[in-house]
């Protein structure tokens, strides 16, 4: 029986040479010369923390990073920019972004429904952080696929695994 995955994963490697790519653009723009620019990539935990001397700046260095992000191909929603407010620590403000790595149990529960939703002959089954979906026809999975895009998820998904 034909099947795929839906996962959302970010690939850590091309997401660190996004950052370096927007530490770089920064370092060399001149309206941040002088002044106190931090970006550091928490691998292990998937967070971006950003430092900086105002409210102003730190939208202009998300700006870059949702660019950067895009180029590298990536998908600009990996980034859950209202999760946690920008404080003030100081003279700086800090904020910190996380990534979105796989799919949550709510999301997953939400792409089921979906899936359900459109009508089309297909099984859902969540398994962990991947929703796989069977069916008779590989025409009725390239269909979910074609669904899923118009969905409006505010986060990224990958398809994986066809097997036919």
């Amino acid at each position: 029986m034909p099947s795929f995955d839906i996962v959302s994963k970010v690939d850590i490697q091309t997401l660190d040479n996004a950052i370096n790519t927007v530490k770089k653009e920064i370092t060399n723009r001149f309206d941040f010369k002088d002044s106190h620019v931090q970006i550091e990539l928490n691998k292990k935990d998937y967070t971006v923390t950003l430092e900086v001397e105002s409210d102003m700046k730190l939208n202009q260095v998300t700006d870059v990073m949702i660019s950067r992000t895009i180029k590298q191909g990536l998908d600009a929603n990996i980034y859950d920019f209202e999760a946690k407010e920008a404080y003030q620590s100081g003279k700086l403000w800090k904020k910190e972004i996380p990534v979105r790595n796989g799919l949550k149990q709510e999301d997953a529960k939400k792409i089921v429904k979906l899936i359900k939703d459109s009508g089309l002959k297909v099984q859902p089954a969540i398994m962990d952080d991947i929703v796989r979906v069977t069916a008779k026809k590989i025409d009725d999975l390239q269909a979910v696929i074609q669904a899923s895009k118009t969905w409006g998820l505010n986060f990224p998904l990958q398809y994986i695994n066809m097997k036919s």
